[in-house]
């Protein structure tokens, strides 16, 4: 069951649920609005011709800071990752689901590539995988609404929340913007 904003807000009074900082002003009527925060990470595509998932990819990314008033350019078919600005976390008992916002993708931004579960257990700033599918650049700032989050409640908690030893997680509270790290799968 996807959680109402009179929900989501009784949620957060019995921290089954967190969002850090909290405002009304971003909740939405089944979801809350989350911000572009000011670090991305760029594929630097002049030092390596491909990526094999065996391997780190750290030494492949850059790491840019987006300027609060020029923004950044997202040119198209270019895919970043980036970080939201709010810290979100849910107990054994709820998921939070990443989903754009209507008015982006109306211009072609999308800003989760496959990637938007918050599993239970996990508290994070949720990282995006952003793509320009558009003809022309986007433009994108700092603080700007760039995705909402709804929650869920499960029918039971779980019995292995996100970071239980044997689940290998690889992302447990993460608050930066993270390259993928597949690598540890193999």
């Amino acid at each position: 069951m996807i959680l109402s904003d009179k929900s989501i807000k009784e949620k957060l009074q019995s921290e089954e649920i967190s969002i850090e900082p909290f405002s009304n002003e971003f909740l939405q009527p089944a979801s809350y609005d989350l911000h572009l925060d000011t670090n991305i990470l760029l594929f630097n595509t002049e030092k390596h011709e491909l990526i094999d998932v065996k391997k780190p990819i750290d030494d492949l990314m850059v790491k840019v800071e987006i300027n609060e008033h020029e923004g950044y350019l997202l040119k198209p078919n270019q895919f970043i990752l980036a970080n939201v600005v709010e810290i979100t976390g849910v107990d054994s008992r709820h998921v939070g689901r990443l989903e754009g916002k209507s008015s982006l993708a109306r211009m072609g931004l999308i800003i989760h590539a496959t990637a938007g579960f918050l599993d239970p257990g996990n508290k994070l700033r949720l990282t995006l995988e952003m793509v320009n599918l558009s003809p022309l650049p986007i433009r994108i700032y700092p603080g700007m609404k760039i995705a909402q989050l709804a929650f869920e409640e499960l029918d039971k908690n779980c019995e292995r929340p996100y970071g239980s030893t044997e689940l290998n997680s690889k992302y447990k509270g993460d608050l930066t913007v993270q390259a993928s790290k597949m690598y540890k799968n193999f």
